[in-house]
């Protein structure tokens, strides 16, 4: 007996290990995002169940509620897709971010099996929306108060023809998930409010407002339009506030690098690598060199990532010598993590290159940094800037030159 439980765990761990092999090669793009928004719209409403828990400022649970979601008024209906449509919304990499689960999570007992199991009980069952809502109120570092929104939802994704056309006679899969949004509850604001049957103006009485959701997560990931139980899209309003403490307990997913963190990582790389060679022309050509890559992708759904070995090639590209990326790989591991990859929107900007001194900050239009060079100039290092005959000066026209009279 003992034997065969070992070989049993044996081939999980074995299975486990595959998985990991294989993930981050399926990820939801723009396009997948958008699919699965459009069934919040009273047409395609797949929605079965809401489930609800309130949470006050104490983290105690004050009310929690369970329904059909059809049986709710239209009004209130409008209200709930509004916020789940937000918790899908953002920029990909920065406050949308797919997420693979650990192999640890994925044990038996983990975090991953117990989300299955609420996605397969439709949210019927009160003892696992409990479990649910009380993991998240002791990991959720959160002040004030909050409503906990779940859903349950069944797609059933139509096929598509070779022109890209939806087939909704030709679907072989239902996509069964769920949505968890979190959701900010504040007293509307004091003032002034007008009675039109008294013809009066008095104080307004101040109601606890539901707002559009600071996080929010899907389950499973929608994946090359189908259902990927490893992975996860895990919304933030606030980028950099990821509030891995709930990630960790709610998910057990590996943590990413915030948009911040890689822009961060991004930049010591290039300090690090280029050491006291790191030099004006060389930086603009990476971020140049950076932009034309966004540009020519502009129109896949999926965000430009680079990995170790690309960003290796763009420094290479950018002009920094062979010699200087010896120890490249190993300063990328220390920085970032080897396996990490940074998405390209997240440490270029794409609407600015900005110069900077401790006096003067000059931006420019990226694709014109060809009009700022640096050039010594009576021994002296200067930026130099091409310009026409007039300039704008805080909003005054003004001649750069006077042509003298004759």
């Amino acid at each position: 007996m003992k034997k065969i439980l070992t070989l049993i765990s044996f081939y999980d761990i074995i299975i486990g290990v595959i998985i990991c092999t294989y993930k981050g090669v399926r990820h939801i793009n723009k396009k997948e995002i958008a699919e699965i928004k459009k069934q919040f719209t009273p047409a395609n409403c797949a929605i079965t169940r809401i489930c609800g828990c309130y949470v006050n400022g104490e983290k105690e649970k004050q009310s929690t509620f369970k329904q059909a979601f059809l049986s709710l008024p239209e009004e209130e209906m409008f209200k709930y897709f509004d916020i789940f449509r937000k918790g899908l919304s953002g920029t990909l990499g920065k406050n949308l971010i797919n997420m693979d689960f650990s192999l640890e999570a994925e044990l038996n007992g983990g975090t991953h099996e117990f989300l299955l199991k609420l996605r397969e009980s439709r949210l019927t069952d009160d003892m696992l929306l409990n479990t649910f809502y009380d993991k998240i109120i002791e990991s959720y570092d959160y002040a004030e108060h909050y409503l906990i929104l779940l859903i349950h939802s069944a797609y059933d994704i139509p096929g598509k023809s070779s022109d890209n056309e939806e087939m909704f006679d030709a679907s072989d899969e239902v996509y069964d998930y769920i949505v968890c949004s979190i959701c900010p509850v504040k007293l509307s604001k004091p003032g002034l409010s007008y009675d039109a049957e008294l013809n009066t103006f008095h104080d307004r009485i101040r109601d606890w407002i539901v707002e559009m959701p600071n996080h929010a997560f899907l389950f499973p990931a929608f994946n090359d339009r189908s259902t990927d139980i490893h992975s996860t899209l895990y919304y933030s309003k606030k980028p950099e506030e990821l509030h891995m403490e709930l990630v960790d307990s709610l998910l057990g997913c590996s943590s990413p690098l915030t948009a911040g963190t890689q822009k961060e990582s991004f930049n010591t790389l290039i300090t690090e690598t280029l050491g006291d060679e790191c030099s004006y022309e060389v930086v603009k050509n990476i971020h140049e060199n950076l932009n034309e890559l966004i540009e020519e992708q502009k129109d896949s759904p999926v965000p430009v990532e680079l990995d170790k070995e690309e960003v290796k090639y763009l420094f290479a590209k950018s002009g920094v010598d062979q010699e200087k990326l010896e120890n490249f790989d190993t300063q990328y591991e220390t920085v970032a993590g080897e396996k990490s990859t940074l998405l390209a929107t997240n440490i270029t900007n794409t609407r600015t290159f900005e110069i900077k001194t401790p006096d003067i900050i000059i931006k420019v239009n990226p694709e014109r940094t060809d009009l700022v060079e640096t050039k010594v100039i009576d021994g002296r290092q200067c930026l130099v800037i091409g310009v026409d005959d007039y300039v704008e000066i805080n909003g005054i026209s003004a001649r750069t030159i006077l042509k003298k009279s004759e």
